[in-house]
C-alpha cells in the first residue's frame, strides 16, 4: 500500500467525524436553547450520509492531501433559525461556540488514546518531525498512533479556524453577539464578503506560500495548542 493512499485512509475518516460531529453539536445546542430546526429536519444523527457534502468532506480535502495543498473542508451546515431561539444574541454564540467546543474535546480523547498507544520517550512536538516519532516509537501500533496524531491536529485545526471572525465562522457570530448592539448592523455589512476573504486566504496560502499567511495566521495558535495536547498524551505514555 502506497504512502499516498495509507495516508488518506488515516486522514478522511478523521476528517469525516471531525466536521460531522462539529455539525451535530450546533444542532444538539440550537435544539437545547430553543431552535427544533436540526432535529425537525434529521440533522441531529451522526450518520456521517446526513452531514457528508461529496465535494466539500472528500473530494476537496483529498485533492488537497494529495497535491500537498492545505486541508480544509466542509459539510452541510446544520440548520439553525435565530428567531426560534429563546434569546437569539446569546443564543447564536452559543451554538456557534459549540462546534468548536466539541472539536477540542474531541481532540482531548484523542491526545489520551495517542498517550495510550505511545510508548514513554517518543518525545511528541507539534513543531518538529513529530509524526515520524510517533511511528518509529509506536510499533505495532504505528497505524492507531498516526491515526490519533492527525485527529487531534484536524480537530484542533478546524476549531480554530472556524473561531476566526469571518463571516459566516464561527467566530463570527461569537464576536457579533459579544459587541456592543450599536456595532451589529456595522459588522453584519462585511458577511456578503466572508467568502471572498476566505477565499483570498487560500489562494494567498496556495499560490505565494512564502508569505506565510496560514503559518502566521491561524499557524501559531495551532501548533500551541497542538504542545498541550500532545504533552498531554505524554504524561499518559508516561513521558
Amino acid at each position: 500500500m502506497s504512502d499516498t493512499l495509507l495516508f488518506a485512509l488515516i486522514l478522511i475518516p478523521c476528517l469525516v467525524v471531525a466536521i460531522v460531529f462539529h455539525e451535530v453539536a450546533h444542532g444538539w445546542a440550537a435544539l437545547a436553547l430553543g431552535d427544533p430546526t436540526a432535529k425537525e429536519q434529521r440533522r441531529l444523527s451522526l450518520n456521517p450520509i446526513r452531514h457528508v457534502d461529496p465535494v466539500g468532506t472528500l473530494l476537496v480535502p483529498g485533492f488537497l492531501a494529495l497535491v500537498g495543498g492545505p486541508i480544509f473542508g466542509w459539510a452541510k451546515p446544520v440548520p439553525v433559525l435565530k428567531q426560534r431561539l429563546d434569546n437569539p444574541r446569546f443564543g447564536m454564540m452559543a451554538v456557534a461556540a459549540a462546534g468548536p467546543g466539541t472539536n477540542f474535546v474531541l481532540a482531548l480523547v484523542g491526545a489520551v488514546l495517542l498517550g495510550m498507544a505511545t510508548p514513554a520517550g517518543a518525545g511528541m512536538s507539534a513543531l518538529d518531525t513529530g509524526m515520524s516519532v510517533i511511528v518509529d516509537g509506536a510499533g505495532e501500533t504505528a497505524a492507531f498512533a498516526s491515526g490519533m496524531f492527525y485527529f487531534i491536529l484536524i480537530n484542533v485545526f478546524l476549531a480554530v479556524f472556524n473561531l476566526l471572525p469571518i463571516p459566516p465562522f464561527d467566530g463570527s457570530h461569537i464576536v457579533e453577539g459579544a459587541m456592543p448592539r450599536r456595532w451589529v448592523h456595522y459588522y453584519e455589512r462585511l458577511r456578503p464578503f466572508g467568502m471572498l476573504l476566505f477565499f483570498g486566504l487560500i489562494a494567498l496560502t496556495w499560490f505565494a506560500p512564502q508569505l506565510g499567511v496560514l503559518e502566521n495566521t491561524i499557524g501559531r495558535p495551532v501548533a500551541w495548542v497542538m504542545d498541550r495536547y500532545l504533552a498531554l498524551a505524554g504524561t499518559v505514555a508516561g513521558d
